[in-house]
């Protein structure tokens, strides 16, 4: 029995000495690929200002009512306490 357990712990320590080796080995090879490769961000595309209300493509005042009262309620304040300045629909 005692040879069952020796060889069983030689066994673990073997696997876990393979494992951390493979490990450090994996850690030193990505910080030798991050110094030569960098990581550069993609410049980011500069989007058009679009004005807040759009001249005939805005919700009707019918639907900002309804989502302020939407919003008042669920919140539970006046919808007097709300200012709705833009809506994108998705």
């Amino acid at each position: 029995m005692s040879s069952l357990v020796n060889t069983s712990l030689i066994v673990s320590c073997i696997a876990m000495t393979v494992i951390f080796i493979v490990l450090t080995i994996l850690i030193y090879t990505i910080k030798i690929l991050v110094n030569l490769i960098p990581y550069e961000e993609p410049p980011v595309p500069k989007a058009k200002a679009k004005p807040a209300s759009p001249a005939g493509g805005g919700p009707s005042p019918t639907i900002v009512a309804a989502i302020t009262a939407a919003m008042a309620t669920h919140l539970g304040k006046s919808p007097q306490e709300f200012h709705i300045t833009q809506i994108d629909p998705k």
